[in-house]
């Protein structure tokens, strides 16, 4: 099995580090990582410069982009004549839950497999005075295991979060909802221009079920997510509005004559 990894801490992230050394004992690792932290990119690709490549060290790349633009470069790229087998993400220095995971560039580099029909994985950790990398990687590896028994599905796409202490076990979960209570600080620099902060913090919904409430009681938690942003029920429900919709007059106006 070849796996392609990347996060988006950038390239010596301890999370990465142990991640990588810990899936090498079971595939032929391949790193493709920012050059520096990416944290909340999102799935933004670079577009409008080129994008440069340097080899840290043996099988492990430094990119001057993002999380999605690595998986891109190594697919498409690096990898092009044996691509990877499975694309995984991690691990994260901090959780991925919730909402939080449109944000995310961990997140949204195993999105970015998902586009181009490989199987993704993304890693989150827990930050405390519990939290040991080394231990989640390990877990990590195993996940992997288990998870290629009898073939990797193409359309794999898993959020994990790990707990910072041992957890009790593994949950199944869907997203959880939360609130950002959201503060724009505004300041002066020593020149006197003005500059903002966005911060806030996010207040939880407590629901049975949720990548939140089970990381809260000390689970291991597993989300499977997708690209199909699609609202079903709303084609079904929006007959009216449709109806309302029809009876525009779609037509252009006539040019005028000069």
């Amino acid at each position: 099995m070849r796996i392609l990894v990347t996060n988006d801490d950038g390239i010596f992230a301890e999370g990465l580090e142990q991640l990588a050394t810990a899936l090498a004992t079971i595939a032929d690792v391949v790193v493709m990582a920012p050059d520096r932290e990416q944290s909340a990119s999102s799935h933004s690709l670079t577009l409008n410069r080129p994008l440069r490549i340097k080899r840290v060290r043996e099988h492990w790349y430094a990119v001057d982009g993002t999380p999605t633009d690595c998986v891109n470069l190594g697919i498409q790229g690096l990898l092009k004549e044996s691509p990877p087998d499975l694309v995984v993400s991690g691990i994260n220095y901090g959780l991925n839950l919730g909402g939080d995971v449109t944000y995310s560039g961990t997140v949204s580099a195993a999105f970015e497999a998902s586009l181009h029909h490989l199987p993704g994985v993304a890693f989150s950790q827990e930050i405390s005075e519990e939290t040991s990398f080394p231990a989640s990687a390990e877990l990590a590896r195993d996940i992997v295991c288990v998870l290629s028994e009898g073939g990797l599905p193409k359309d794999l796409l898993l959020n994990v979060n790990f707990p910072a202490a041992q957890p009790k076990g593994i949950e199944w979960t869907r997203l959880g909802k939360r609130t950002y209570r959201q503060t724009v600080v505004e300041k002066l620099d020593p020149k006197g221009r003005k500059y903002y902060w966005i911060a806030g913090s996010p207040e939880w919904q407590e629901e049975s079920g949720t990548d939140y409430q089970a990381l809260r009681s000390g689970f291991i938690t597993m989300t499977p997510l997708h690209l199909d942003l699609t609202d079903y029920a709303g084609l079904e429900s929006s007959a009216s509005l449709r109806q309302k919709l029809a009876s525009l007059d779609l037509a252009f106006p006539a040019a005028s004559s000069v």
